[in-house]
């Protein structure tokens, strides 16, 4: 590339660790795509779901030649819109509506289908070698945040013995005023919330392994029978789905964050950053905006309990190619922080 100002990401970590500056991880597609682009990147879905048997999604496919599933689901909803204008059947208006739905549901089933077997398939090397590029943020009170839905990152944390893996969700016994023994409590499944303070890992658009319960944001784990993705296939059968933010544009997305209190947690802890925040494998997309509002709140001055200034300073964000780094030349007046660019390929994140 031919940005004489490009640079490594080793220059980048030593810089901030020379100012002694926090720093925070946002991950992007990029990351999973770099573990294995044939699994994870939107082609494959895209294959994956041409396949279906569903007569509606295949000629929409037909007739809208993209990959891009947010782009096809904003259309679909525009066209629900306008047909309603125009006084057209109820019918013909949930007919749209549920061919949004099926295509949401299939796109889960892809990512499902298209994993890795289970974790394990991850060798040890590349796991401990992820696991060291995780903890040069955990062990320095920094944060995780990230865009995608797939169960890498989780795989990856549950592999590896690494510094303030919370992500929330814990245990809790069934209340009561009566004396119960430990060993005699009826534990709960993993819920979100009474351990948020110590949260360090945020799933910003949500994950496959957690689920709206209702009254609950719940996680889905291992247990002794059955393999993670069992498990979130045996949810699925019953009608449960994923929280799994991937329709419309950024507006869209922030209204659909703002309807889930574990969504919006996440967000606003991503808004309320100080230090630096380096960015790998997002390339801050047309359907991004709703994550450059919240970089751009964070960069915002606010003066806290303790009477200090606190705000997001700089951004650092990697880039794969000149293209990349053209596209976000672009649009780097819409940041309202420092702003350097660093070579993705630099990141040694599988070793």
């Amino acid at each position: 590339m031919g940005d004489t100002d490009l640079l490594t990401y080793e220059e980048v970590i030593a810089s901030l660790r020379k100012k002694n500056r926090k720093k925070h991880l946002l991950l992007g597609n990029g990351f999973s795509m770099s573990y294995d682009s044939g699994i994870f990147s939107y082609n494959a879905l895209s294959k994956f779901l041409e396949n279906i048997e569903n007569d509606t999604l295949q000629k929409l496919f037909g007739i809208i030649k993209t990959s891009n599933f947010e782009l096809l689901m904003e259309q679909l909803e525009n066209v629900a819109k306008i047909a309603g204008v125009f006084g057209a059947e109820k019918g013909v208006v949930d007919k749209i509506h549920q061919a949004t739905t099926t295509l949401k549901e299939s796109l889960i089933e892809a990512i499902k289908e298209l994993h890795p077997e289970h974790v394990f398939s991850i060798s040890e090397e590349k796991s401990q070698a992820c696991a060291d590029f995780l903890n040069e943020y955990l062990s320095q009170e920094g944060n995780i945040f990230t865009t995608n839905y797939d169960l890498l990152l989780y795989w990856v944390l549950m592999r590896n013995q690494l510094d303030r893996i919370g992500d929330g969700f814990g245990r809790e016994t069934d209340e009561t005023d009566e004396f119960i023994a430990p060993e005699d409590s009826m534990w709960s499944e993993l819920r979100w919330g009474k351990n948020k303070d110590t949260q360090s890992i945020f799933y910003v658009h949500g994950a496959l392994h957690i689920f709206d319960a209702g009254i609950d944001i719940v996680k889905e784990e291992y247990s002794n029978e059955h393999v993670l993705l069992e498990n979130v296939k045996a949810r699925m059968a019953r009608k449960e789905y994923p929280i799994f933010v991937t329709a419309g544009n950024g507006e869209e997305k922030l209204s659909h964050i703002r309807h889930n209190r574990y969504l919006s947690f996440c967000y606003d802890t991503l808004s309320n950053l100080e230090g630096s925040l380096i960015c790998f494998g997002f390339g801050f997309g047309p359907y991004d905006e709703h994550i450059i509002a919240a970089i751009n709140k964070a960069a915002k001055k606010k003066k806290e309990g303790d009477g200090k200034w606190h705000m997001l300073n700089s951004i650092y964000i990697g880039v794969y190619s000149d293209s990349d780094l053209k596209h976000l030349k672009t649009i780097e007046s819409k940041f309202k922080c420092y702003v350097r660019y660093f070579d993705a390929k630099t990141v040694k994140v599988w070793g």
